[in-house]
């Protein structure tokens, strides 16, 4: 009996080695209260984003089950940092959502984020910003 206990204090310490390790990430990070509020507001189109380059069959697989499994992540109502947090509750999405789309656009090229862009053209510059892809 005494060995699942430290399992499960195992898993314990891990899973909060990661929350600290994705809330120094945010802090180092800064997000500005207008640059993260304006992120937020493109949600609905990050969402169509995600959605689209998803069905797209011109983009290689791997890249498709990634955008799968946020959009998974995204509908479930277990997050890292809890969304009732204030800011950070939702900054753990954003930056979640900008490492896949990061990785995305190396895998798949910045013209599939053009081409499959919902919103306005100064929504698709603050998306670009916060890939830290091209403008």
């Amino acid at each position: 009996m005494p060995e699942i206990w430290k399992v499960l204090a195992g898993i314990a310490g891990g899973v909060l080695l990661f929350w600290l390790a994705l809330v120094a990430f945010l802090v180092m990070a800064r997000p500005t209260g207008s640059a993260l509020s304006q992120t937020l507001r493109l949600l609905p189109d990050l969402l169509r984003l995600i959605a689209r380059l998803a069905r797209d069959s011109d983009l290689p697989r791997g890249v498709r089950v990634r955008l799968w499994l946020l959009l998974g992540y995204l509908a479930l109502p277990i997050d890292v940092i809890p969304d009732f947090i204030p800011v950070i509750g939702y900054a753990d999405d954003v930056i979640i959502i900008a490492f896949v789309l990061r990785s995305v656009i190396r895998h798949a090229g910045p013209d599939a984020l053009t081409k499959h862009w919902p919103g306005t053209p100064e929504g698709l510059t603050t998306v670009r910003r916060l890939i830290g892809g091209p403008r």
